[in-house]
């Protein structure tokens, strides 16, 4: 029964990661299906269809903008404090395991704060 525990906790990490790309996939293939019919069928696309291919995918070699450094750097630095607070937290109970927390979220840490000063660094091309 113990096993149980860590074995469904990791099952629903990994279905909620797949089962969205899986029905994602699934959406995609149908609608080039539908497009390769109509195609042979010799009938126009409309815009609307080819809009709703092309959404979602990023081009190629775009260089990140600095808002987005600052956004994806503030998540990181919540991260760090998030798992610093569960440092504490936990730290009540089991002093030492404060330390193995508070060390651990040194690395999303610095993380964010290379985001953010990339985001500061970088002028926004416009």
């Amino acid at each position: 029964m113990e096993i149980l525990v860590p074995i469904a906790f990791f099952a629903m990490i990994a279905a909620i990661v797949i089962v969205p790309r899986y029905f994602r996939s699934l959406e995609r293939q149908r609608m080039a299906e539908t497009l390769r019919a109509a195609i042979e069928k010799g009938q126009p696309l409309p815009t609307d269809v080819v809009d709703a291919m092309s959404s979602n995918v990023r081009a190629p070699g775009l260089p990140p903008s600095p808002q987005r450094d600052l956004r994806t750097g503030i998540i990181w630095i919540g991260v760090a404090a998030g798992l610093v607070a569960l440092g504490l937290i936990v730290g009540f109970e089991e002093p030492d395991a404060s330390y193995w927390f508070i060390g651990l979220s040194a690395f999303p840490g610095f993380i964010g704060a290379a985001f953010v000063i990339l985001g500061l660094i970088n002028k926004p091309k416009s």
